[in-house]
């Protein structure tokens, strides 16, 4: 029998009143039966989570650390059947799956350590004529209810993120998961509910963006919006937030740059990775290689060579490495920019063809930059290889983009990565790595129309709490 989830509002689980089929991406199996909230819906999540938001606010932060590590000990017993629930409604290949399960786990036990380290500072105040007997210092305040609109393609870890942070500081959430992968947000609001978190701190509502996202974003309750997501969609919310606090983590067309004395063998496999992990639908995936021209010849010959060891097929496969794009529309999308690539004068080097909702790893060569495979986020298993005669010529073309998340180099010249780091205009360079690093603590988010406001524990708690500043005149 196919399960009929329900919505998550104020610590209960509520029936909606239509419900929409779940699809699984690789075979279209049904998988759940999914509510679709309305309006009213809606405002009860948000009227519920402005309640709960008092008491948050006063929950101390062991206590709040507390119910973080009780979902880390539920989500380890669970491991497998959050991995397979990811594998299902995303079509991740079930190795990939368990690595984001446990990347979930280490984000959660980041928040609950975070939710005891968050502090303000003194400020000595007679530094400045006038300041004179007076002691003043900070304190860090929750700023409320959050909204969390959450993408598909990490829909466990990306909602650790958001959920995580909020949180350990002392935040209530209303939570929009993609449409594709509901299943994963309200598998971890039950370990919530199961983990003693206040009824009405986390609400889970799924529904349309127009229904449910822009009444998340507009309604005046809803203090800050957190969005991961695609620039058009990231740019609107921005445009309807107002004065809420936005933090946005946008698209991306990742890039590396190979320098000339780096020893390929040993980087081939890491940037076969980086283009083809979950179907190249990440964030930082590895979408642009250039390669100095004394080595291109061999990258790309070794590069090809290792793709074609690549296997596609069933996310639940151990085996697999390549499975079924998210959607039918974006395999089709994904064609016509390859077909464009090839009218445009590029070599498809492999790949370029589908096998049902597969599109089999793609390695384009000598593609322009206004190509939309180059210039653009593709999200599908597509690499383009460039040849440049240095590494400068490399960085302009990096750039040369409207996105700036991650970019990396490989060389074995001190002064050319530092070079680099200083001339590459990302969020985050990678120096003899993959752009498509990240660990869950480390400070991630963009430049340009890739985002602002940024990710990562300790980071996010910043964006999520006001400063108020405190002084004391003992001169009365």
């Amino acid at each position: 029998m196919i399960e009929k989830k329900k919505l998550y509002i104020n610590g209960e689980w509520v029936e909606a009143e239509s419900y929409t089929q779940l699809l699984a991406p690789y075979d279209g199996e049904v998988l759940a039966h999914i509510p679709t909230a309305t309006e009213q819906d809606v405002k009860r999540a948000i009227a519920a989570a402005d309640k709960a938001r008092r008491t948050m606010a006063k929950m101390p932060a062991h206590e709040r650390a507390a119910i973080l590590e009780r979902v880390v000990t539920l989500l380890q017993q669970r491991a497998d059947e959050a991995a397979t629930i990811i594998a299902k409604e995303a079509a991740k290949p079930i190795t990939i799956a368990k690595a984001e399960v446990a990347r979930t786990i280490q984000t959660y036990k980041f928040a609950a350590e975070e939710a005891k380290r968050i502090h303000g500072e003194t400020i000595p105040l007679d530094a400045a004529p006038g300041g004179e007997h007076r002691v003043a210092f900070t304190v860090r305040e929750p700023i409320g209810v959050i909204g969390a609109i959450t993408p598909f393609n990490f829909p466990m870890n990306l909602v650790a993120h958001k959920l995580g942070p909020a949180i350990a500081s002392g935040n209530t959430v209303v939570l929009k998961p993609a449409s594709q992968t509901p299943l994963s947000a309200y598998f971890i609001a039950e370990l919530f509910e199961r983990a003693g978190l206040p009824k009405g701190a986390l609400n889970v509502v799924t529904g349309s963006g127009k229904t449910v996202g822009d009444q998340i974003v507009t309604d005046p309750r809803v203090r800050m919006i957190t969005f991961t997501g695609s620039p058009d969609v990231g740019i609107a919310i921005r445009n309807k937030a107002g004065l809420k606090r936005v933090t946005l983590e946008l698209g991306s067309n990742s890039a590396v740059i190979i320098d000339e004395q780096v020893d390929v063998d040993r980087i081939i496999p890491r940037c076969v990775v980086g283009a083809f992990s979950f179907q190249g639908q990440v964030c930082i995936s590895l979408q642009r290689i250039y390669v100095h021209e004394k080595r291109y010849k061999e990258f790309v010959e070794k590069f090809v060579a290792a793709v074609k060891q690549l296997k596609v097929g069933d996310p639940l496969d151990p085996k697999t490495d390549v499975s079924a794009l998210i959607s039918e529309k974006d395999v089709e999308r994904s064609l016509q920019w390859i077909e464009e690539a090839k009218q445009g004068g590029a070599t498809v080097a492999i790949g370029g063809e589908r096998q049902g909702n597969i599109l089999l790893p793609t390695v384009i060569l000598d593609a322009s930059p206004t190509l939309k495979v180059s210039c653009q986020e593709v999200f599908a298993p597509i690499v383009l290889i460039n040849k440049v005669s240095s590494v400068d010529e490399a960085i302009e073309l990096v750039n040369d983009s409207r996105y700036g998340l991650q970019a990396g180099i490989y060389t074995d010249d001190v002064h050319t990565a530092w070079e680099a780091a200083e001339k590459l205009h990302v969020g985050g360079v990678l120096i003899n790595d993959i752009p498509t690093f990240r660990v869950d603590h480390m400070p991630y988010g963009g430049v340009k129309e890739s985002g602002f406001g940024r990710e990562g524990i300790r980071y996010a708690i910043e964006e999520m709490t006001e400063l108020k500043l405190i002084i004391f005149n003992r001169n009365r």
